[in-house]
């Protein structure tokens, strides 16, 4: 049965879109990208999921990459053993070729369109266009306000933080756990989830496929980064290669890492990002501080601002639902098949 694994590359934040499409691959070290080129309903969610149906089905580990804005459809496929992936490169995560044809090749879907009949529907579209982008900028106002209540909340607790004692506790995990040599050292990029039109969505699911030994760090203040950015350094020192996975909200610190090849990995627990599984050893970082007043509080403005951006999302997607449903009859769906079952042959050729 093949390996699956599903990560984000992109996430909501209060500065807006947080983009890691850059890191979906090495060029240096890929044979072949496709960057997908088309509107919106022209197909893409299909002829990704043709191309991870397809591979899933040879073997081949598949790494789905969903989307923030509906985390039921896809903004990415990758073939870790193939050193291939497939991509939606429109905006707001525009992908270009850096190496063209000879590594990374545009995929055009547009052509699957109707012309005429999407021109004559021209006003329809602008109206959608305009009222799925408003919305999101609703979400991001609220997402932003949440996050600045959170931040006077992190700046009162991290006062009374014994970060010294989180970091004595970190030097026996790295004694005890990076103890032996990789011949690697490189680190990917994933986000582990996102804030959606359903709520805040985390795929710890990937973390138990890649890794048998969890830490958890039960850390509802954002304390934590600093040690795990440690624990980074000192499987890389060590030539391990790993997935960080950082905060949406702040993509300079670490949530999450994973060290595939050790079966070891270090999450972030706290509301609203619940490991909910029993850790190997669960790191108590809340209790080295000592909180102060008012921050139930904010805990609670924050929610209400977060639930005010998930409101708004779902204002997104219904009004993308209805630009996509005005695409779709006109869209060629047997052609993009076609086209997806051409390039999945081409890929099982590199198997």
């Amino acid at each position: 049965m093949a390996k699956i694994t599903n990560f984000f590359v992109g996430a909501n934040s209060g500065e807006g879109f947080r983009n890691l499409f850059p890191e979906i691959l090495d060029l240096e070290d890929t044979y072949d990208f496709m960057i997908l080129k088309g509107g919106p309903g022209v197909g893409k969610n299909t002829f990704m999921r043709e191309i991870g149906r397809t591979m899933e089905q040879a073997g081949t580990p598949v790494e789905y990459l969903w989307c923030s804005g509906d985390p039921d459809s896809l903004d990415g496929v990758v073939l870790p053993e193939l050193r291939c992936a497939v991509a939606d490169g429109t905006s707001p995560h525009v992908l270009e070729p850096r190496y063209p044809a000879a590594v990374d090749r545009y995929v055009d879907l547009g052509r699957f369109y109707d012309l005429a009949a999407a021109k004559a529907s021209a006003e329809e579209v602008k109206a959608h266009t305009h009222a799925y982008k408003a919305a999101y900028v609703r979400a991001y106002h609220s997402l932003k306000a949440a996050r600045q209540i959170e931040l006077d909340a992190v700046a009162s607790v991290a006062k009374r933080f014994d970060s010294a004692r989180l970091e004595r506790r970190v030097k026996g995990i790295v004694a005890r756990e990076l103890r032996a040599k990789g011949d690697g050292g490189r680190t990917i990029q994933r986000f582990l989830g996102s804030v959606t039109h359903k709520g805040p969505i985390w795929r710890y699911d990937s973390v138990d496929v890649l890794c048998s030994k969890v830490y958890e760090f039960s850390d509802s203040w954002e304390l934590a980064g600093d040690a795990l950015a440690q624990l980074h350094r000192a499987a890389s020192e060590k030539g391990w290669d790993t997935i960080v996975c950082p905060s949406p909200e702040d993509p300079g610190r670490i949530e999450h890492l994973l060290i595939p090849d050790l079966s070891l990995a270090f999450v972030t627990s706290r509301p609203g990002m619940d490991y909910g599984r029993k850790p190997y050893r669960r790191v108590r970082v809340d209790a080295m501080t000592e909180p102060e007043g008012r921050l139930r509080f904010r805990a609670r403005m924050t929610a209400v601002l977060r639930q005010e951006a998930v409101s708004a999302l779902k204002d997104a997607k219904a009004s993308h639902d209805a630009l996509e449903a005005v695409y779709n009859p006109y869209v060629d769906f047997d052609g993009v098949r076609a086209l997806a079952a051409l390039e999945a042959g081409r890929l099982l050729s590199y198997v």
